[in-house]
């Protein structure tokens, strides 16, 4: 309690979930800098960060995807614990890891984006050449191409970045985050 009244505002996880290339990171970085800008404690985690450092040892097996997810939640979990807000994007494939990570938040403090932009678009997007290598087999196990994508069921958001603006998005989000907030104080 005595963070959310020296923040302002309760800690909480967002969480965008969604294929490489959808939009994910983008959405969340820009949306860190509005938090940013109105003086909220926000952190951005995103994939390629943690593999960097905490998630260095894994590869990108199904098993060690489920593990890095799993540990982006932990960290997630524990910053969001201190006050901050959370924006962890991450493909996250499998809906188990997604349900757990809200499982151990507070009730309105873990919040589901689904960045759902088809695969197409993805790939046309694709400034790593991540598909292309997926689809001559020089990436196993690629998330959308040979390796399976839960959707979220009920996200507390969707936005289609192949129909919306991140404008547009970035509007939704901010307004849907202050109304919880509000709700969490």
């Amino acid at each position: 309690m005595e963070r959310t009244r020296r923040f302002g505002h309760p800690g909480m996880v967002v969480w965008f979930t969604g294929l490489s290339g959808a939009g994910k990171t983008t959405l969340a970085t820009q949306f860190e800098r509005i938090l940013f800008d109105q003086g909220r404690a926000a952190y951005l985690l995103d994939g390629d960060i943690l593999r960097t450092g905490l998630c260095q040892d894994l590869g990108f097996s199904i098993i060690d995807r489920r593990e890095n997810v799993r540990r982006a939640g932990e960290v997630a979990r524990v910053l969001a614990d201190t006050g901050f807000i959370v924006l962890a994007a991450f493909i996250s494939p499998f809906a188990l890891e997604r349900d757990q990570i809200r499982a151990k938040m507070p009730p309105g403090r873990f919040v589901e984006v689904y960045v759902n932009t088809p695969v197409e678009t993805c790939e046309q997007r694709d400034v790593k050449g991540l598909y292309r290598k997926a689809r001559a087999n020089l990436i196993p196990d690629f998330t959308g191409i040979s390796s399976p994508y839960e959707p979220p069921v009920d996200p507390e958001l969707k936005f289609r970045t192949d129909q919306e603006s991140i404008e547009q998005c970035l509007i939704r989000l901010q307004e849907f985050i202050e109304n919880r907030l509000r709700a969490g104080r």
